[in-house]
């Protein structure tokens, strides 16, 4: 599945990650490596998913330096591993039936822009290491997508969509040329029509990287939608670039 130098880092990493874990676990690898959206510039994000992490302090403590010595080592190589990611498996099946009954709730996390959205990570990870079947059945879980999902989603981001239309605020902002203000409504608003484009089309929604790539590839999806969006997210320099922003958008 991955070119050799990306599984001589899996193999390194495999044996240290099962020693973390006490139970049941899953190792697997997410983000654009997953997706198959990777490029010269992409890490390597690990996942280990466990019923719980080794008790004894030595031990857990030792394994922990393991870790961190070979993320150095492949550093050091030009290899970036973006650490890897502990969860109970318990957390895990809690917060999917959650996700499944439309219960939107995108975890706020420094390095996510949106949010993160667990249902798009468990069904893209990569599954390195699957011994008792944990990513197998989260898998299985969510290979329909779930109607109440899509119906809280369109629910939520038409409800945002409909309300902004037509506020008095946002035409007063655009009056006052309130460039951060608009800058940050429209990226919320933009991000509304791709999540009601998400739903439409019944794809997890894949994080805060390539919306507009995934989007052009749905069936239903407006003509010249990438195009018109980047236009409304760089306006130029225009002394009317703000009405027109709006009105592009809208």
């Amino acid at each position: 599945m991955f070119p050799s130098d990306i599984q001589a880092v899996i193999d390194d990493f495999l044996p240290i990650c099962r020693e973390l874990a006490d139970g049941r676990y899953a190792v697997s690898i997410g983000g654009s490596r997953a997706r198959k959206t990777s490029d010269e510039l992409s890490d390597i994000d690990f996942r280990l998913f466990c019923d719980s992490l080794v008790q004894e302090p030595d031990q857990r403590a030792r394994f922990e330096e393991q870790l961190e010595a070979s993320i150095q080592r492949w550093s050091r190589q030009g290899i970036i591993i973006d650490g890897c990611w502990i969860r109970k498996i318990e957390d895990i099946d809690a917060q999917l039936n959650q996700w499944r009954a439309g219960v939107i709730a995108p975890q706020e996390l420094i390095w996510s822009v949106w949010g993160y959205h667990l249902l798009s990570d468990i069904y893209q990870q990569t599954v390195v290491d699957d011994p008792f079947g944990v990513i197998g059945r989260w898998k299985e879980q969510l290979r329909q997508y779930p109607p109440m999902l899509k119906q809280a989603l369109l629910q939520q981001h038409l409800e945002s969509i409909r309300y902004w239309r037509n506020d008095y605020h946002y035409r007063n902002k655009v009056q006052r040329k309130d460039s951060v203000f608009l800058a940050g409504l429209t990226s919320k608003l933009v991000h509304d029509l791709i999540q009601i484009l998400f739903a439409l089309n019944e794809t997890y929604y894949v994080g805060d990287g390539y919306n507009l790539v995934v989007v052009g590839q749905f069936r239903h999806v407006p003509h010249d939608f990438a195009a018109k969006v980047e236009a409304v997210l760089y306006p130029g320099q225009a002394a009317d670039v703000f009405e027109k922003q709006r009105s592009a958008l809208l």
